[in-house]
């Protein structure tokens, strides 16, 4: 028989720690089974030359959600950070380069105007984003219910925008789906200023400036909070990798089982419903409850096989956009690089390549036609500024976003990644001349890399386009948005649940709130 109090959770990703332990605090017995040799998912520490050590994947801290966190006590299991609110610097080529801070713009050639004007867009938008941030931990109401939970649900999301007033209420629902170029030209004037806040709609994403979904993408990043501060950036001491020993800490605390190399063949089924998994090498883990941390892709096709869903639940799965355009650049440098015209004091902040609205856009168009950009687009970051546990003494790693590299590539990766790699120290040297030799070794995970490494289909760390049709009731698709799979016992926790990616925990969290609901 099955034991129905035990669930197996596929993946120690963040999200599945966090869901391990509401659910191991709740009295269940769980085990979270781990392919790779370390916990975390894609947030982890690894050291990637010797004595040079990066986050991997996820690259800086926006989005963890602050009542997980005291819920679980990470602060008291080791949880620090070396910097929160970091600043951006956008760069610009002669050294004349702009940086803000909350609702503060500073820089040559920023105008009054625009000064006054990003106060009310960072106020407009910080709005906004805490709105979507209200949803994160709110399990989204199934269209057309007609259940008392959701119909509160449903209600209460109606309310919050009503609350908003008349005016910021038209402005949330006017620019929501839209793209952010057209937002950024009728409020600002100065190009460096439109350029870098672009990228904060298209980070991570397939999109451009000009697409649809481009605001809410950019709303999503702002939408968490680092020390109650709104849509600030945030470095943990000893990388990304520090949060998931905390979460995992946590899960133990909670009397959750770990067990990492261990990768999951296949989910068992008795009939209809689930009764465990088998483990690459045979074993089988009996589970009356199993919650997939992976993305729905690899969970409904790799890990439980198309025969046993609805053919066109199934279409629907097979359809999500989840091809990744992002890479990571990890560099180990022999000394902290001069950026022209930053200060030694700025050069830890957050530094971005995106000159004005028209650069990052052409960067896009290659991306369509399955191209690199010749002029890719950057967010940059020098953690060993901050935590000098991650290089040697006097040396330092800097890390990078860097798009657009599309995951399907025309050629393939193997024979342009040295192209392409070349191309970004290219463009790095214009804005730091002394980088080429300063340089130890370089790392390029492309989203081929992201998939191989971190096991994410397609490499896009969202595990699913992040965009209206792709959000809150309708993610990943109907039919799987709350949640539970068509599969009794079955359910989901990953980045391609609601509410998205980034480390925040609250999908496991709602994961969680799902399957002890639905007992």
């Amino acid at each position: 028989m099955t034991d129905s109090n035990r669930v197996v959770i596929i993946g120690a990703g963040h999200n599945g720690l966090v869901c391990a332990s509401y659910l191991a605090k709740a009295g269940r017995d769980v085990v979270v089974i781990e392919a790779a040799e370390q916990v975390g998912g894609a947030a982890v520490t690894t050291e990637f030359a010797p004595g040079f050590k990066v986050s991997a994947c996820a690259h800086l801290l926006n989005l963890l959600d602050g009542p997980i966190s005291r819920d679980l006590g990470l602060e008291s299991l080791g949880l620090r950070m070396v910097k929160t609110d970091l600043a951006t610097v956008a760069l610009a080529i002669d050294g004349h380069h702009l940086s803000w801070s909350g609702s503060e713009v500073s820089g040559a050639g920023v105008s009054e105007a625009d000064r006054t004007a990003f106060i009310e867009y960072r106020r407009r938008m910080n709005r906004f984003s805490a709105l979507l941030g209200r949803l994160h931990n709110l399990v989204p109401p199934r269209l057309a219910a007609g259940n008392r939970s959701d119909l509160i649900t449903s209600a209460r999301l109606a309310l919050d925008i009503r609350r908003l007033g008349k005016q910021d209420m038209r402005e949330f629902l006017r620019i929501a789906g839209i793209n952010i170029y057209d937002i950024l030209e009728e409020t600002f004037d100065h190009p460096l200023l439109k350029g870098a806040l672009s990228l904060d709609g298209v980070l991570g994403t397939n999109l451009g400036p000009r697409s649809n979904n481009s605001v809410f993408a950019a709303l999503h990043r702002m939408s968490g909070q680092v020390g109650g501060q709104q849509g600030a950036l945030a470095l943990p001491d000893g990388g990304m990798g520090s949060v998931a020993d905390a979460l995992a800490a946590a899960a133990t605390q909670q009397g959750a089982t770990l067990r990492v190399g261990s990768p999951v063949a296949r989910i068992l089924l008795d009939g209809d419903r689930v009764r465990g998994v088998e483990l690459a090498d045979g074993e089988c883990v009996e589970a009356g409850i199993v919650v997939s941390n992976a993305d729905p892709q690899t969970t409904f096709f790799k890990l439980l096989g198309a025969r046993h869903l609805e053919a066109g639940f199934m279409r629907r799965i097979q359809h999500l956009r989840m091809r990744g355009k992002a890479a990571k650049l990890h560099l180990a440098l022999s000394g902290l690089p001069e950026f022209t015209g930053v200060a030694p004091e700025q050069t830890g902040e957050r530094l971005v390549i995106a000159p004005d609205l028209v650069y990052v856009e052409h960067a896009f168009d290659h991306s369509k036609y399955g191209e690199y950009s010749a002029e890719p687009i950057l967010e940059i970051s020098i953690p060993s500024v901050h935590d000098q546990t991650l290089a040697p003494a006097g040396q330092h790693v800097l890390s990078a976003i860097v798009q657009y590299a599309p995951y399907d590539l025309h050629g393939g990766w193997q024979t342009s990644r040295e192209t392409f790699l070349d191309k970004i120290m290219t463009v790095l040297s214009r804005y730091a001349p002394n980088i080429r030799e300063q340089l130890i070794h370089s790392q390029l995970l492309t989203p081929v890399d992201i998939e191989t490494q971190f096991r994410i289909t397609g490499g896009h760390w969202h595990h699913g386009e992040l965009a209206l049709d792709q959000a809150l009731m309708l993610r990943p698709v109907p039919g799987a948005a709350q949640y539970a799979a068509p599969l009794t016992g079955l359910y989901l926790c990953g980045a391609g649940c609601h509410p998205g990616g980034g480390v925040m925990g609250s999908a496991g969290r709602n994961a969680a709130t799902a399957v002890l609901s639905g007992e």
